[in-house]
C-alpha cells in the first residue's frame, strides 16, 4: 500500500508546466534536478511514511533559495539540514521564510510531530523567476501578472484536485497570506467547493520582513490556529 511519501514522491515527478508564461517569466521546478529530487524524496519518506491525513497549508509558490533548491515548501538548506537532519550537498542558503516556520515547528514540538499533523504545499507548486532591472533573476508570484495568473489557472486546479489524493483533511486548510493568496484561494473556493474552512495566517515572509519586533505574536497566533484544528480532530 502506498503511503503519505509515495504519493507525495509521484506528485512531484508528474509536476511541468505546459502553459504559455508572459515574455520574460521563467518557471521554476527544482524537481527536474537530480539533487532535489533525492533530497526531497528523504524528507517525505522520513516524515511522511505512513497513511495518516494531514491538515493542507497552501502558501504562494516556491522561492529561489527555500523550496526552489530543496523541493520542500518553506524549508531553505540550513533548516533542511539542522533541523531535519538531511544532508545538502549544494551551497547552503537562508531564506527568512523558512527561519519563521521553523521557529513555529520548533514551538509545536520538533518536525516529527508538526510534519505528523501538518502537509505544507502551494497554491502554484512550481515556482517562477524575472529578470530585475540590475539584471538579476528573483522570484516572481503567480499573482504578480494578470497574464501569468491566467497561464496558471488550469495548472493550479488541476493540482489543487491531485492533493486531494495525497492523504489531507478536506474540510479544514490553511492559507498562508492574508491578501493576494487568500483573495486568489477564496475566489477559487467560491467557485469550485473545494473546502469548507480557510484559515488565514499572516505569510511568513510578511512576518520576518514587517513585524519581526512582533515574532512571538504571530508564532503564538500560529500555535493557536494549529492546536484549534487538531482540538477539533481529536488529535491533542
Amino acid at each position: 500500500m502506498k503511503t503519505f511519501a509515495n504519493r507525495m514522491i509521484s506528485f512531484n515527478d508528474q509536476l511541468h508546466f505546459p502553459g504559455k508564461l508572459p515574455r520574460g517569466v521563467k518557471v521554476m521546478n527544482p524537481f527536474t534536478d537530480n539533487t532535489a529530487k533525492k533530497i526531497s524524496s528523504a524528507f517525505y519518506k522520513k516524515f511522511y511514511n505512513d497513511n495518516n491525513p494531514r491538515f493542507l497549508i497552501l502558501g504562494i509558490n516556491p522561492g529561489r533559495f527555500g523550496a526552489g533548491l530543496t523541493g520542500v515548501p518553506f524549508t531553505d538548506t540550513k533548516r533542511l539540514e539542522g533541523v531535519c537532519g538531511i544532508p545538502f550537498p549544494g551551497t547552503k542558503t537562508h531564506e527568512p521564510s523558512s527561519a519563521f516556520v521553523y521557529e513555529v515547528v520548533d514551538a509545536m514540538g520538533g518536525p516529527e510531530r508538526f510534519y505528523g499533523n501538518f502537509f505544507i504545499q502551494s497554491v502554484c507548486p512550481l515556482g517562477f523567476t524575472i529578470r530585475n532591472a540590475k539584471g538579476r533573476d528573483v522570484n516572481y508570484n503567480y499573482y504578480d501578472d494578470k497574464k501569468l495568473t491566467k497561464s496558471v489557472m488550469s495548472f493550479v486546479l488541476d493540482n489543487i484536485r491531485k492533493q486531494f489524493e495525497l492523504g489531507i483533511y478536506e474540510d479544514i486548510i490553511f492559507c498562508f497570506g492574508t491578501g493576494k493568496n487568500l483573495r486568489f484561494i477564496n475566489q477559487l473556493n467560491e467557485k469550485h467547493h473545494f473546502f469548507k474552512e480557510i484559515i488565514p495566517l499572516e505569510h511568513p515572509r510578511f512576518i520576518m520582513q514587517y513585524k519581526s519586533k512582533s515574532k512571538q505574536l504571530y508564532i503564538d497566533k500560529y500555535l493557536n490556529a494549529f492546536n484549534d484544528v487538531m482540538k477539533r480532530k481529536d488529535l491533542i
